[in-house]
């Protein structure tokens, strides 16, 4: 997928949002905040995203120095993602959403339960 962000004079949110940006990148980010983790395992905790999205989202991330993919020589192979300390600087920005989702959805619920 081919980023159009100009890195010269593009708007600095726009450059955040080209790296962290999309339906899944955020949720992988979050899921591997708590350590390294296989790519089963994240499928399983993105049960929503095909195994093409997910595989897709961990290489830009990978490829933006934000995720660091561990592949070892065994049969199975097994595959393991972490976060790069560049991608743990992401966590501030994360929890924020996190906590701002929570909110949210606390109002609706609330609006919902009004309204019935």
């Amino acid at each position: 997928m081919t980023r159009k962000y100009n890195w010269k004079t593009g708007c600095d949110v726009e450059a955040t949002m080209s790296v962290i940006g999309g339906r899944w990148k955020p949720i992988l980010i979050c899921h591997l905040l708590d350590g390294r983790k296989r790519f089963g395992e994240l499928r399983r905790l993105t049960p929503n995203a095909t195994e093409r999205m997910i595989t897709l989202q961990l290489r830009e991330l990978e490829a933006d120095g934000v995720v660091a993919r561990h592949v070892y020589a065994e049969v199975p192979p097994r595959v393991e993602y972490e976060l790069t300390e560049f991608g743990q600087s992401l966590k501030p920005i994360l929890v924020v959403m996190q906590e701002w989702g929570h909110a949210f959805k606390a109002r609706r619920l609330a609006e919902e339960a009004e309204h019935n």
